[in-house]
């Protein structure tokens, strides 16, 4: 790739991970002990955080709520200033950069700036926190076919690409991020569209964590038993009967809540 006047520094669009700072990948923690700048959102936790070198330059870059749009110009911004002046410039995302990460509009500009870079994928939230609350999103008897979807589409769009009535038509498992703002409605149009309201339902909250939460239910219960648990982001939903073997394969003790 070119580099604008042969003076560009580089720029690595990096998946941190679900959480947990083990499942970090080794070229991650590679790029964060030798980065210049470290642009990270509001999913690194604490304990990543933590292994930020002491003298790198470390800008949060998340998103406030209410705010779907100015954070991201910003984050551009600041990647494509960095580079130009040489810097060595980590963009950390939790999860994968390339799934519901804007990953890819991120490469786009600096491909449009004519900015080198390099993208390393992370475990994504969906995966992780369904392995950590013992739930396998294929499985011989229960389902082979599974399916990634947002519940927090682009508000710009005319209209939603998630046709939630079809879901099921195709796919055995549905993995939903971001969806626990508008989780009665989805799980509304997912019962009526398949009229039946006893297939299985997870929340994990904080999925990977030492504070993950699990609950467990159905689509006649799962908006009910969310707001009982006083569940907040981030959370992943997962609906399929496969949620049926958390019972029996969960294996991740979290820490009990004081």
């Amino acid at each position: 790739m070119k580099i604008k006047d042969g003076s560009a520094g580089m720029v690595y669009i990096c998946g941190a991970g679900p959480g947990d700072p083990k499942l970090l990948t080794l070229r991650a923690l590679d790029l964060i002990k030798q980065a210049d700048v470290i642009l990270y959102d509001r999913l690194i936790g604490e304990r990543i955080i933590e292994l930020f070198p002491v003298n790198t330059e470390k800008i949060y870059v998340g998103r406030n709520v209410g705010d779907p749009t100015t954070h991201q110009n910003r984050t551009n911004e600041l990647m494509v200033k960095y580079a130009e002046m040489g810097k060595s410039v980590l963009r950390l995302k939790g999860g994968d950069p390339f799934i519901f990460g804007r990953g890819g509009e991120e490469a786009e500009i600096l491909m449009e700036n004519n900015i080198p870079f390099e993208i390393i994928p992370g475990i994504t939230s969906g995966i992780g926190a369904a392995i950590y609350s013992g739930i396998p999103l294929t499985h011989r008897k229960y389902g082979s076919a599974v399916a990634f979807v947002t519940g927090h589409e682009d508000p710009d769009k005319k209209t939603p690409e998630v046709n939630w009535e079809k879901l099921f038509d195709a796919v055995d498992t549905v993995v939903v991020y971001m969806g626990t703002e508008k989780l009665g409605i989805i799980i509304d149009k997912i019962k009526t569209a398949n009229n039946n309201d006893k297939k299985p339902v997870a929340i994990i909250q904080n999925g990977t964590l030492k504070n993950q939460k699990v609950i467990i239910g159905d689509l006649s219960n799962i908006a009910m038993l969310s707001k009982q648990a006083n569940v907040k982001p981030p959370a992943i939903v997962i609906i399929g009967d496969i949620v049926k073997l958390n019972e029996k394969i969960g294996w991740f003790v979290p820490e009990k809540e004081n």
